[in-house]
């Protein structure tokens, strides 16, 4: 926010939205909230239409960084993907079967998946792919 304050009545309303938004973990709301008022000002806007302007900036940045921030708090041991499996090496492996797995259709059909193998073949590799897929079709409400 910026450094300009806003008093209104003895309240400083710049302090208080800035304290407000930090209380909700509502970043992109704290950084737009001044610039939204100076338009709504500006346009007539109603209480409604601030507001509702308001919360769509923060809707929508979340939406953009939601699957992020799961992917972080899943803590996922390394940033991996289906493209990049090495298929030489993990030669048992059917590339078929891995980039079914993609798709995520046993989730949808509530069927388990095992991944057995000696160590080195990628089992991990393939489960961190498989589960960076949900987090992120979850993120875009699939």
């Amino acid at each position: 926010m910026p450094a300009t304050k806003t008093m209104t009545a003895g309240r400083d309303l710049t302090a208080e939205l800035a304290f407000l938004t930090r209380a909700l973990k509502a970043p992109t709301l704290r950084e737009s909230v001044n610039r939204l008022a100076e338009r709504a000002r500006a346009e007539s806007w109603s209480h409604e239409e601030y507001l509702a302007a308001c919360l769509q900036r923060e809707v929508a940045a979340r939406d953009a960084h939601g699957g992020e921030s799961r992917i972080k708090a899943a803590r996922f041991p390394a940033r991996k993907s289906l493209e990049e499996f090495d298929f030489d090496h993990a030669r048992g492996l059917k590339r078929d079967q891995v980039a079914h797995l993609g798709t995520l259709d046993f989730v949808a059909a509530r069927e388990n998946v095992i991944f057995l193998g000696p160590p080195g073949t990628g089992k991990t590799h393939c489960e961190t792919c498989v589960r960076r897929s949900r987090h992120e079709r979850h993120s875009q409400g699939r």
